[in-house]
């Protein structure tokens, strides 16, 4: 048997982080198995799902690596496939035509909770006992009038197709990472499978999909257990072979409450927006609910050699912003500079007028500045003394480092950098070194006014290397402003 497994998002929202690990799991599943990720769009909700969501989500998994390895199948193409199952469920015995009304399944629903509140409020045992009585037997899951063969109330009337659903008994799911759950046949409806519309439903249309793209693992969020033991009937009554099932539990905010928006729950491609990478972004969700011994980063080979349905936990995880940074720093410490170069220089806020030379700044001091920062707009703005432009501004420290004295000292070791014979950091600092020397002096009374006329008081590494990376006409030129 190939490994089947796939990401089936609805394109009515954006691809979040929710979904992203949902579609992260299942890759690597099928990764590890040698098997195939499938991406289907199931955007049958014609008036909700939108052109900009599904490009969101394609946009979200392409960033992240998680290429399907079979072009998104659009699950609004295939109606009439979805149409014709139902009726042969129907020809079957399986199905059958229902001709209760929204209206009268309505105002069923709201006789149930009338008759909840009488019996709330019911001054004697009798009258609650009977009432509650009443009022489950309404609000319990819908069986049709219709399922045993009740003629239609007219030749014209309009109908829905729904599922005959299990008669009575214990139904059981052996889930692979809940573990065995059963619930009783009396828990179950008769769901629809077509509307009055003809149109399938996504319980229809999520089985038969699955069944056509031969998918053998279905790995979902836990808010779909239930939909479980709606969906395998339809399976039995087609007569075609159950899938696996995975549900896992959900990712919850750092206070324990489901996910939201103030917690983090955005657009997967936001966080690209927010400077993290996709490999950090891949091996931080890996690890919401699912663990391999004390291993706290990997790659994605490692991540598929190591996946197993086994490692993932039954309670939600928690999003925790500062391990994302902790895993996001690590990642771009990892990366080869030539890629983090690349990934890095949109997020300057002066990327489309960055010069030649600024450009080869930002390459030369890559290699020591990569760690201040742990995500890709905080790295650019440690870059910023090598970005800004002359005459520089000073801040309140700088000003004060650049006193009469401070400046009579620049003056003396002007012409020694501008003379110097090589313009690496090992000559720079010997320079300096010599000079303060020559002049009795200590590195920290030259140091400082010569970091505060080359960055204006803005955060740097070592004095040497700043030079170095400046080049030596825009070092001596930041000098020569200070003290002509």
């Amino acid at each position: 048997m190939t490994v089947i497994t796939r990401f089936a998002p609805s394109p009515t929202g954006m691809l979040h982080i929710g979904g992203a690990r949902t579609a992260l799991f299942n890759y690597l599943f099928a990764k590890k198995h040698n098997g195939k990720f499938l991406l289907r769009i199931e955007d049958t909700d014609i008036a909700r799902s939108t052109d900009a969501a599904k490009q969101a989500i394609l946009d979200g998994m392409s960033w992240l690596g998680l290429t399907p390895d079979e072009p998104p199948m659009l699950q609004s193409t295939r109606i009439d496939r979805h149409r014709a199952c139902a009726e042969e469920m129907l020809a079957k015995g399986a199905a059958f035509k229902c001709y209760a009304t929204q209206d009268e399944l309505q105002k069923r629903r709201e006789e149930g909770e009338a008759a909840r509140n009488a019996a709330k409020a019911a001054d004697n045992e009798d009258s609650r006992t009977a009432l509650l009585a009443e009022a489950n037997a309404l609000l319990a899951p819908f069986r049709s009038p219709w399922r045993d063969g009740a003629p239609a109330p007219s030749a014209d009337a309009s109908y829905t197709v729904r599922l005959r659903a299990p008669d009575d008994g214990e139904r059981i799911l052996n889930d692979s990472v809940q573990g065995r759950i059963q619930i009783q046949a009396t828990e179950l409806d008769d769901l629809i499978l077509l509307r009055a519309d003809g149109t399938p439903t996504y319980m229809l249309a999520v089985v038969v999909d699955d069944h056509d793209m031969g998918v053998t693992h279905i790995i979902r969020g836990d808010d779909h257990l239930r939909n479980a033991f709606r969906q395998i009937p339809i399976y039995e009554a087609l007569g075609w072979d159950i899938p696996d099932f995975s549900h896992v539990p959900l990712i919850h905010g750092p206070d324990g409450a489901k996910l939201s928006k103030r917690h983090g729950a955005l657009s997967t491609v936001a966080y690209r927006d927010m400077g993290y990478l996709p490999e950090a972004m891949n091996a931080y969700l890996l690890r919401l609910g699912w663990s391999h011994g004390d291993q706290e980063m990997f790659t994605m080979a490692e991540a598929i050699d190591a996946f197993s349905l086994i490692g993932i936990g039954k309670s939600p995880a928690r999003m925790d912003f500062a391990k994302l940074g902790t895993v996001n720093a690590y990642f771009m410490r990892d990366a080869a500079e030539t890629r983090l170069m690349d990934e890095l220089i949109p997020f300057f806020a002066s990327e489309s007028t960055l010069t030649d030379e600024q450009r080869r700044r930002i390459r030369a001091a890559l290699p020591t500045l990569k760690d201040r920062g742990e995500t890709l707009i905080e790295l650019a703005e440690a870059f910023s003394f090598l970005l800004i432009q002359r005459p520089i501004t000073l801040n309140k420290k700088a000003r004060k480092s650049l006193s009469v004295e401070g400046l009579d000292r620049l003056r003396g070791l002007r012409d020694l950098l501008h003379n110097a014979n090589d313009w690496d950091s090992d000559c720079i600092a010997n320079v300096i070194q010599s000079y303060c020397t020559a002049q009795d002096l200590s590195m920290g009374q030259v140091g400082q006014p010569l970091r505060a006329a080359l960055t204006g008081g803005l955060p740097a590494p070592d004095i040497a290397p700043v030079l170095e990376w400046l080049g030596r006409d825009e070092a001596v030129g930041r000098i020569d402003d200070q003290i002509t």
